[in-house]
């Protein structure tokens, strides 16, 4: 048992070289613009000014989106995904593994969840023993189930996922800034200590490895960055771009694809002046989202105006989309009188079939 716990707490440690790394990189990297180049190096004074107030503004963003995305704690699912005591006991009693399905299907139809795993089952995390709401996996590192997981970044030492998306992506988008603004400031000066046209001083090695180290970040910052900005365009998180979610109806890579503008505005949000900032503003509750594997359950009773329920993937939920989400699908959604050979909206996602169900 001590061996165990005092190497988990080893693991705990090492996971945060990555982190360091980083900041001693960031911290030398400031040293040596701020006194190494704009003070030894740069005589004008008015260059020095612009170079250091727009170096200032790069470096803020760049670090409150840094650490934005490793202080903010991954979304876990709620209780309610998680078995009662009853249901627990009776899922462990069961061996076969037919009736432990029948457990998981009934106390599925109360969840918001559509997707399956690849044989069709219900997704259940033996681990955290809950069931896994749709775009959820369990991290195996941070050893509990995440929200919308991305993946687990060890640069920020925590997992991608629901809560910090948009901040890692601004993370990466201000870190190619930070150094595509250095790179191209300092070129100047290392061509010249590079043709001996300035004197050979301390601040040579500086300014050098200064534009060496933020080309190499830059080139390998900015191909991350260009899949990340086609993941949000394209609504997919880079587990599903590997492994295509699986609703009732078979995988489908482009099942939460409901279109450019709206795929964007469920990671940043539909106020643009927020959009460059680390701050939360991500739609949706991180439990259900709009998609376009809708289909109508002609089972359904009278249709009355007391409680919504959300036909999809021919289920019907007594919990509705979140109010983020119906403002996000705008005139996509219908009710379920529109018939089948209705126009899709604008930007080619279906429509998702919102019933009117008296419960009594």
């Amino acid at each position: 048992m001590a061996p165990s716990h005092a190497l988990r707490c080893c693991k705990r440690v090492l996971s945060w070289i990555p982190v360091i790394f980083i900041n001693l990189v960031v911290c030398w990297s400031y040293y040596a613009y701020v006194v190494e180049l704009c003070i030894y190096t740069i005589p004008n004074t008015e260059e020095q000014v612009i170079y250091l107030i727009v170096f200032h503004i790069c470096f803020f963003m760049f670090i409150w989106s840094y650490w934005k995305t490793i202080i903010s704690k991954p979304a876990i699912p709620s209780k309610e995904f998680c078995l009662s005591n009853s249901e627990k006991e009776l899922y462990e009693k069961e061996e076969r593994p037919e009736a432990r399905q029948e457990i998981l299907k009934k106390v599925a139809r109360e969840l918001p969840i559509y997707t399956r795993t690849g044989s069709g089952a219900i997704r259940y995390c033996d681990r955290c023993q809950l069931l896994k709401p749709d775009r959820c996996h369990h991290c195996s590192t941070c050893d509990m189930c995440v929200l919308k997981m991305d993946h687990h970044c060890p640069w920020v030492n925590n997992c991608v996922g629901f809560s910090n998306y948009k901040f890692f992506v601004l993370f990466l988008a201000y870190s190619m800034l930070y150094c595509v603004f250095i790179a191209a400031t300092v070129l100047q000066y290392f061509i010249k200590f590079w043709t001996n046209q300035l004197p050979d001083t301390h601040t040579k090695f500086h300014v050098l490895f200064l534009f060496f180290v933020a080309a190499m970040f830059f080139i390998s910052i900015l191909s991350l960055f260009s899949y990340h900005l086609w993941l949000v365009g394209k609504n997919r998180t880079t587990i599903e771009a590997f492994r295509a979610p699986v609703f009732r109806n078979g995988p489908d890579k482009n099942g939460f694809t409901i279109g450019f503008r709206k795929n964007i505005a469920q990671v940043f949000g539909d106020q643009k002046k927020y959009w460059c900032l680390p701050v939360y503003t991500c739609l949706g509750d991180g439990y259900t989202f709009p998609t376009r594997l809708v289909n109508v359950d002609s089972e359904q009773g009278n249709v009355e105006h007391q409680t919504i329920k959300c036909t999809v993937d021919g289920q019907t939920n007594a919990r509705p989309l979140s109010e983020s989400q119906n403002h996000l699908l705008g005139n996509d959604v219908y009710s379920e009188e529109q018939k089948d050979g209705s126009p899709a909206n604008s930007e080619g996602c279906q429509n998702v079939s919102v019933t009117m169900v008296n419960e009594s």
